[in-house]
């Protein structure tokens, strides 16, 4: 197989492309075919020797990929040959295959294509975590962002303006800003031409910002944290001037602001519940298109080298990618062997809107599949706490690392089954209806328990509708796939009240 290769530490025109042995996986691996790869900062980094993770030479750089599994070792269970995957992987991408630990790939998440498959984990993963997690930005405050066109700061614009915040792009050319302008800056500063500081005192009528997402570095970091307002947070994301700021200790005092780090790769490795639920709430935005990747180029994997090249002369704006292979994009119309077989694929836009007084012309109708939905550990306590069940099984968390499979807690089945309510609101909506009453179910079992992090996601079909005095009885039979699972994690039949 085909890979660029870093052979001795340098900048991108000294890596080189060559055929290399075929990859085997072991048995807690897979191997990926792939079909595009991400270009980031950090690749650049670590064929220099600067990155934190420094691996044996020869290399291929590259470590957030997209593509379709190969072969799977004998350990594997949750993922197959022919799945359609993503992977952070650190380094490796640029390569026609790829071999990765099974617990960092991913479903490919449904309607995503490849290219942009292969560049989404790493700048929306590191900028909402950022300003979620760490920031916890609220809706209304300010947010300035320093190298606003590069891969995680445009995703951090993007992300601002969709949880609220008043978004100051920052960046070093007009052409750069106005990207950002459509990505929804509020303000915009050239920091080639303009004084930061003066800048944002107008702006913000010398209050100063609440965050600041700085992922430069460079003699601009001590001017934006000179900005801060009070109680103000500063995230370093990281360097791309290669210059790490060295702050006077005075300043987070008489701002009585914080100073953060954010270490995307590392948050996900000790804290992957949280970092699943990003992922999964990060879907969900994408689908509803409320964000939406900037490409700037496709590159072929020969072109490796000049994408870096590229990148480190700050010509990318948004992300590069490299696309492996002469494939084209396919539409995805398989039926998915996970779900029931009683219910079959279907291309019903959801969710399916239907007039009340339309209500029994649909017995029979199928409706669409649900968004997935993250179990988390937060939800199994809040559960637990609520219904007063706090079983060990559910809320002991180091308990269950020695004493259950997997080593995971479970999830009640009672809140597998209060989610139906959750999905059924995405997958069906009564046109003319003002009340609705969860009346009640039958015929509910739990094949698979539920496992903390675990992903799952409903589909269903309307079984009946029977006439009431001023409204409508539904009966729908529902499925919830559990992912990774051939059982689903609950079938049964939910009955809903519509006036």
């Amino acid at each position: 197989m085909k890979a660029v290769l870093c052979k001795s530490f340098g900048l991108p025109d000294s890596l080189v492309t060559e055929d290399v042995p075929a990859l085997i996986p072991q048995a807690d691996e897979v191997l990926i075919n792939v079909y595009a790869c991400g270009v980031n900062f950090p690749d650049l980094l670590i064929i220099q020797n600067k990155y934190q993770f420094k691996p044996a030479l020869p290399f291929s750089p590259g470590g957030e990929v997209s593509g379709i599994i190969a072969a799977i070792g004998e350990k594997v269970k949750h993922l197959k040959a022919d799945d359609r995957v993503v992977a952070l992987s650190g380094w490796g991408g640029f390569a026609e295959q790829l071999v990765i630990k099974a617990n960092r790939v991913f479903p490919l998440p449904r309607g995503m294509d490849f290219i942009n498959g292969a560049c989404t984990l790493y700048t929306y993963g590191t900028s909402y975590h950022a300003l979620k997690d760490r920031a916890q930005i609220k809706a209304g405050e300010t947010l300035l962002v320093l190298g606003a066109a590069g891969g995680v700061g445009l995703a951090a614009v993007e992300l601002g303006h969709v949880m609220g915040a008043t978004v100051i792009a920052a960046a070093s050319t007009d052409e750069k800003l106005s990207i950002c302008k459509e990505k929804g800056a509020s303000h915009l500063i050239n920091y080639s031409k303009e004084d930061l500081r003066t800048r944002i005192k107008e702006i913000t009528n010398e209050k100063g910002v609440d965050v600041v997402y700085d992922a430069v570095g460079g003699k601009l970091a001590e001017q934006a944290l000179r900005s801060m307002a009070w109680k103000g947070r500063y995230l370093v994301v990281g360097f791309t001037t290669g210059e790490i700021p060295q702050f006077p200790a005075n300043l987070p005092l008489l701002k009585g602001c914080s100073i953060m780090g954010v270490f995307w790769g590392s948050f996900a490795e000790r804290e992957p519940q949280q970092s699943l639920q990003n992922f999964s709430e990060l879907q969900g935005l994408m689908k509803s298109g409320k964000i939406k990747q900037h490409i700037y180029k496709v590159y072929a994997l020969e072109d490796g080298a000049q994408a870096l090249s590229d990148l480190m002369n700050r010509k990318v704006i948004g992300k590069a990618v490299i696309k492996v292979g002469d494939w084209k994009e396919e539409p995805q119309v398989k039926n998915d062997p996970s779900t029931d077989q009683q219910i079959k694929s279907h291309t019903i836009t959801k969710p399916l809107k239907i007039k009340l007084s339309e209500l029994k012309k649909y017995n029979g109708q199928s409706l669409a599949v649900s968004d997935w939905l993250t179990v988390t550990q937060e939800m199994i306590n809040e559960f637990a706490h609520a219904t007063q069940d706090e079983q060990w099984i559910h809320v002991d968390v180091e308990r269950a690392k020695t004493q259950m499979p997997g080593g995971k807690t479970i999830a009640h089945g009672y809140l597998t089954l209060s989610l139906a309510a959750k999905f059924l609101f995405e997958l069906l909506q009564v046109e003319g209806a003002t009340t609705s009453i969860n009346y009640g179910l039958n015929k509910a079992r739990f094949p698979v328990s539920v496992k903390s992090g675990s992903r799952i996601r409903m589909t269903g079909k309307i079984a009946n509708v029977e006439e009431m005095n001023s409204g409508y009885k539904i009966f729908i039979e529902c499925i919830m796939e559990l992912e990774g699972e051939e059982k689903p994690a609950y079938v049964g039949e939910v009955i809903t009240v519509v006036y």
